[in-house]
């Protein structure tokens, strides 16, 4: 929070003229940097985000208050059935404090009509002696997208009430990182969201197993659309237009027709004609071929493969196609079936239930959700028992060789190549982007030894 005064409010007066010093100073220099360079050797004018970084850290160098701690940050969210007043009480302030913040948030806001969930952020600083309650410094509020409601404490110290409102911009966002972690949590650290991550994971269902071919360090870089605030928090996000994982590429295409599709640098349909797996991040437990059948007992052959999966888990339609059985079938337990084109189907066993609306004669896309994992049938537990089918015959799906993708030509892909050139020239400006953000945390520190 920027606009925390975490400056003591007793009678020294050394500790009040070097907290007055340094926040003054902070605001001074901020004022200068803004009018632009003065010289030949002057630096130039620093972002709005650049200058809150400078008063924030001027703040932080005033003096604490004599016999509390330096101020630190407690994120809280209102509970089901707690007040306001008791949630800000929760953060470790005094109970008089917690209602006089409340009394001043009523200013702006409707305090008796607070929702579970709600998230703050308050500054507290606590008693050295770790005696009493702490002093609360600070507090902000997220009240909409763009806008945030700051309450600080003044110098008397009384409250201040003050409606933060950041412009908001769209913007083409490169997302170019290292996998750590899992790649929604890496992805989500450069600006992308679940929702974008989601697309990524689908797009790259027929070509990867997240599971098993992805490592901590390998790298992926995305191009999506934005609304981002000018501190850099996304509002909402458009479309994907590039995706890469592990040396794969894929670019956003919208056919004349309005139907975007995703294809490769040579401009070959990227997306298999069916998923090598139909559940995500599952791993495959049995093979096709002669087995021991778990619940028999004796060899059989198992005519498709199962991924171990938790109970209720979404299995994906492997290709477009048209359901031609919802219903149960023997030992298969509930079982579900779809007719894809030039002779395949595929088939989903053991499921616990099936997506709504999914139903014989409906037709489905790729990838698109069309039932759950479970163990119904004759199962030893929840998983997906996964079939290929070409010709009314069981085929290997592991091996088996399914059609490609079409291929772009004439003015789709001229105009396919035009698109693919804007993308890589975005790709090759990255690094400049990088070097001028951290050009203005330079500037900022420069300022803030002058």
């Amino acid at each position: 929070m920027q606009e925390f005064d975490p400056r003591q409010t007793n009678f020294r007066v050394a500790p009040r003229v070097l907290a007055g010093t340094a926040a003054v100073l902070g605001l001074f220099v901020a004022w200068k940097v803004t009018q632009g360079p003065q010289g030949p050797d002057a630096p130039p004018p620093l972002s709005p985000a650049a200058i809150a970084a400078l008063q924030h850290t001027a703040f932080t160098h005033a003096e604490a208050q004599p016999g509390f701690d330096r101020p630190e940050s407690v994120e809280v969210k209102v509970r089901r059935g707690e007040t306001l007043e008791g949630a800000v009480e929760r953060a470790g302030v005094a109970p008089e404090e917690a209602r006089q913040a409340v009394q001043v948030l009523a200013q702006s806001i409707d305090t008796t009509r607070i929702r579970a969930g709600l998230a703050f952020e308050a500054a507290i600083a606590r008693p050295r002696a770790d005696r009493g309650h702490a002093r609360l410094i600070g507090l902000s509020m997220r009240t909409g997208p763009a806008s945030t409601l700051t309450l600080s404490r003044t110098f008397d110290g009384a409250m201040r009430l003050r409606e933060l409102d950041e412009q908001i911009r769209a913007e083409t966002t490169v997302a170019d990182g290292e996998i750590h972690g899992s790649l929604y949590e890496s992805a989500a650290k450069l600006g992308a969201t679940p929702a974008i991550t989601a697309q990524v994971v689908k797009l790259f269902a027929h070509k990867l197993d997240f599971q098993r071919d992805l490592k901590a360090g390998d790298d992926f870089k995305l191009v999506f659309g934005r609304q981002v605030t000018e501190s850099g928090r996304t509002i909402e996000t458009g479309e994907l237009e590039f995706a890469e994982v592990k040396g794969v590429k894929f670019y956003r295409f919208e056919r004349g027709d309005g139907d975007a599709e995703y294809f490769d640098e040579s401009g070959k349909n990227i997306r298999g004609f069916l998923l090598r797996t139909p559940v995500d991040g599952a791993r495959m437990t049995s093979r096709f071929g002669l087995r021991r059948h778990p619940v028999l007992g004796y060899a059989r052959a198992h005519q498709g493969v199962d991924f171990g999966a938790g109970h209720g888990t979404p299995i994906l339609a492997a290709g477009d196609g048209v359901v031609t059985k919802a219903s149960r079938w023997g030992g298969y337990g509930n079982w579900l079936q779809i007719k894809h084109s030039g002779g395949w189907s595929t088939g989903y066993a053991h499921v616990s239930r099936y997506a709504k609306g999914i139903r014989p004669g409906m037709r489905v896309r790729q990838g698109q959700v069309v039932a759950y994992v479970g163990s119904t049938g004759m199962s030893t537990g929840p998983h997906l028992h996964y079939e290929v089918w070409l010709n009314g015959k069981r085929v290997n799906p592991v091996g088996a060789k399914v059609p490609q993708g079409t291929v772009l030509a004439g003015a789709d892909l001229a105009r396919f190549k035009a698109n693919k050139a804007r993308i890589d020239r975005l790709l090759a400006g990255e690094t400049e982007t990088r070097q001028l953000a951290q050009a203005d945390t330079t500037a900022v520190q420069s300022q803030l030894r002058r």
